[in-house]
């Protein structure tokens, strides 16, 4: 993210399986649920564009805080940080779970903490829209291998032109390794969506996010330490690092929850949709990193195609 997070789910512990082409699965809703987001919508869908934007502009802290401790530590101080913050909020039950169940959590972890190190290690090479675009096609051709209609290749012809826009015809505009560590990003971002709903169904509340995201920790630990030594420990980049971890993981997180309870998972599914272009302005605002009329077309190509899979899922539901 979508760390982008993009890298996140709304709430690992209650995911049904993923119905959204471009972020993070979600609760199902039913009918109950779907009249209330009628009859009140502008309250969830504001908490979710908030925490896109939390998100987002979490990334773009990032960045700035990569010339201090580098890619990898930001990815060690991100995930170790928000997972203290979970932890202590979750107090996650570590009992009474079978080997299948920790095998499941490790794996989630394991697919958010590679996937946390590809997009920061993309964003330190390639512009912030570029790379959340090109992350956002895993989800992408998740819900397409999923949804199994003819109509599905049109939306992936879509966000194939706008990759192909997005590179000029050629990665090296981009920066061919920024390029293919988003893309490896977004592979991973579709494991995580996959394991994150089996570690929904397993664990209850919030405690498989908990404890994947310090699984993920875990992981990320000795690369960080290897990159970034004692750095890590300086107390403005520890601060730094706090304010990425609660913008990027903590409140998005906080915020979906909320909204996810009023709002149907194929509106989310659109919403998040838009992250790509959230990701745009926050490396515009934050960055000043300006897009050309080519790259914001792209951009736009692959969120219509994002859109298009998540109503085409929808209708079909």
């Amino acid at each position: 993210m979508n760390d982008a997070d993009a890298a996140r789910t709304a709430d690992a512990s209650a995911v049904a399986l993923p119905e959204t082409a471009a972020a993070h699965p979600s609760r199902g809703a039913g009918p109950a649920t779907k009249g209330l987001a009628r009859r009140g919508a502008a309250g969830p869908v504001a908490l979710v564009v908030g925490g896109a934007l939390s998100v987002q502009f979490g990334a773009a802290l990032a960045v700035l805080l990569i010339p201090r401790a580098g890619a990898l530590g930001v990815v060690t101080l991100r995930l170790t940080l928000a997972a203290l913050v979970l932890l202590v909020v979750c107090r996650p039950r570590v009992r009474g779970y079978s080997r299948s169940d920790w095998g499941t959590v490790v794996a989630f972890g394991a697919a958010m903490g590679g996937m946390n190190v590809c997009i920061y290690q993309a964003i330190d090479r390639i512009p912030l829209g570029a790379a959340v675009t090109l992350e956002v096609l895993g989800p992408l051709a998740l819900s397409v291998i999923a949804s199994r209609r003819l109509v599905s290749l049109v939306w992936a012809g879509l966000a194939l032109a706008g990759v192909v826009l997005l590179s000029g015809g050629g990665f090296d505009r981009l920066d061919p390794v920024g390029a293919g560590f988003a893309l490896a990003a977004g592979a991973l971002w579709a494991t995580y969506i996959v394991f994150s709903a089996r570690t929904g169904r397993r664990f209850p509340q919030a405690d498989g996010l908990a404890l994947a995201m310090a699984v993920g920790a875990v992981l990320s630990l000795p690369l960080g330490l290897v990159e970034a030594g004692t750095r890590l420990a300086v107390p403005s980049t520890l601060a730094l690092g706090l304010a990425v971890a609660l913008l990027s993981s903590v409140l998005p997180y906080t915020l979906e929850l909320i909204a996810l309870r009023r709002l149907p998972a194929g509106t989310f599914a659109v919403l998040m949709s838009l992250e790509p272009a959230v990701a745009a302005l926050a490396g515009f605002l934050v960055l000043q990193q300006a897009l050309s009329v080519t790259d914001a077309a792209a951009i736009a190509l692959v969120i219509a195609a994002s859109i298009g899979a998540v109503r085409s899922r929808t209708a079909a539901a």
